[in-house]
């Protein structure tokens, strides 16, 4: 099985990850995984609001880049994503359980 390049594709979503946005946001994030074998990896720390939408487009891009031998890496996850993380248990999903952990000891200060 081949591994994903070296150099990521770096992406930073800003705003809303909402119905709104859906359109743009999914031609953003599926565009560059397009090509086999690509990493990209998506700065959330821009991101005020998750919706289901939103929500369905990370998992889109996760399940595409698996399809495509890529990887799909999320980093600088804003509350409102660790709030929706934590909400529906979706950490492990997504490769990002030390992140949700430290977010629940943070809640519980």
């Amino acid at each position: 099985m081949s591994t994903a390049s070296s150099a990521p594709i770096s992406l930073r979503i800003e705003g809303e990850m909402t119905i709104y946005r859906a359109q743009e946001l999914k031609q953003l994030l599926l565009e560059p995984l397009q090509q086999p074998r690509t990493t990209i990896e998506v700065n959330l720390s821009g991101v005020t609001d998750l919706d289901t939408a939103g929500l369905q487009l990370l998992l889109l891009a996760k399940r595409t880049a698996l399809q495509q031998e890529g990887q799909l890496r999320l980093v600088g996850h804003s509350s409102a994503v660790l709030g929706v993380f934590d909400l529906l248990n979706l950490a492990a999903h997504f490769g990002d359980d030390l992140v949700i952990s430290q977010h629940s000891d943070a809640m519980r200060n």
